[in-house]
């Protein structure tokens, strides 16, 4: 499949945006900068547009989703929209029972830890994906020359909730289930990166112009796990939009010796937390990749003084890969002052 003549990818194909031309490895005037979580908990603008709302009716309910992507882009002046959605949404479409408990995260109704349990996991009608497409096309139309990303939950993250059945620290259960169950593994991991792989097409095909796979839970893997029990299932998920010549991002936390690794599921750039310096990381991935981040989400409470160094030393150390965005090591923490954002923003934009 490939994508409409209309589609912004498309139309904007011989003048890219700035963040575009950075993810297929060139160097725009102004390096571009967006932040993971930018849509969301932060912005008093958001938290009023919630209230009454429960977190995953509001990711599925178009004009709320759309609202939601656009507030940060209007507010910070960032290079890019990431689209609102939780990574267990795909999961919730399908039918299986998942919500959001204040203070904790995506609880499942039911742990997934058998072979009965994956045998009896629904599989995505793509009509229930509409709702995705609506609230995409419904953004890209307010965007205007800003793209915006796609976002989907790699299947080993999407595997450790539906095993552990809530968030957990160090995804014990899950990695058990993978030495001492494969085939249970093995099935359960396709079926996570059916779903979202399919989720992240949706949004592509809707109107985005590049997509980014969050393996949040990866750092607890060691190097030959992930390149045998979880790699082909990233790459698995991501044969769906290879074919629609976008630009991926790959992203995870505490995953410095997975770089490689998780570069070669098939990605254009690699996203980097703050605990590996980018020069570092251009070292690891030997210099050809183009790199996203990675100031340290706690430094955003420190004063100016504090944080304006460090993020010069990552735009600085970003000059060592071929292209940099700017973005966090993580996501945005819920109680980040909006106003460090749109500094960071027009710092960066100003830097030479």
């Amino acid at each position: 499949m490939s994508l409409h003549s209309s589609h912004p990818a498309v139309v904007r194909r011989n003048t890219p945006p700035p963040l575009i031309r950075a993810f297929r490895g060139e160097r725009p005037e102004v390096t571009p900068v967006w932040f993971m979580r930018q849509a969301g908990r932060s912005l008093p603008e958001y938290r009023e547009l919630r209230v009454g709302t429960d977190m995953l009716d509001a990711c599925l309910t178009p004009e709320l989703a759309s609202e939601i992507t656009l507030q940060p882009v209007r507010r910070h002046g960032v290079d890019a929209g990431i689209f609102f959605s939780d990574i267990v949404i795909p999961v919730r479409l399908a039918g299986v029972g998942v919500q959001i408990v204040p203070g904790r995260g995506p609880v499942l109704e039911h742990a997934v830890r058998s072979a009965a349990d994956v045998a009896n996991l629904p599989p995505l009608d793509p009509a229930a994906l509409d709702p995705i497409r609506e609230a995409v096309a419904l953004t890209v139309a307010q965007l205007g020359d800003t793209p915006l990303i796609g976002f989907a939950g790699a299947p080993y993250t999407l595997a450790s909730y539906l095993v552990e059945g809530g968030p957990s620290k160090e995804q014990l259960i899950t990695r058990s289930m993978m030495h001492s169950d494969p085939d249970s593994w093995a099935a359960l991991l396709t079926w996570c990166a059916e779903i979202t792989g399919a989720f992240l097409a949706a949004q592509i095909e809707a109107g985005a112009s590049a997509g980014q796979l969050f393996d949040s839970w990866a750092g607890s893997l060691s190097v030959a796990d992930y390149t045998e029990r979880v790699a082909p299932y990233s790459s698995l998920a991501l044969e769906p939009v290879r074919a629609l010549d976008v630009p991926l991002v790959h992203f995870g936390v505490g995953t410095g010796p997975l770089l490689p690794a998780m570069h070669a599921v098939g990605v254009d750039v690699m996203g980097v937390d703050w605990r590996v310096p980018l020069d570092d990381a251009s070292r690891r991935l030997g210099g050809e990749v183009p790199l996203q981040g990675n100031i340290d989400p706690a430094l955003l409470t420190a004063p100016w003084s504090v944080l304006e160094p460090h993020v010069r030393d990552v735009l600085d150390r970003g000059r060592a890969a071929p292209a940099h965005v700017v973005n966090l090591g993580h996501g945005v923490p819920p109680d980040t002052d909006p106003t460090v954002l749109t500094r960071i923003v027009e710092f960066v934009h100003s830097y030479e």
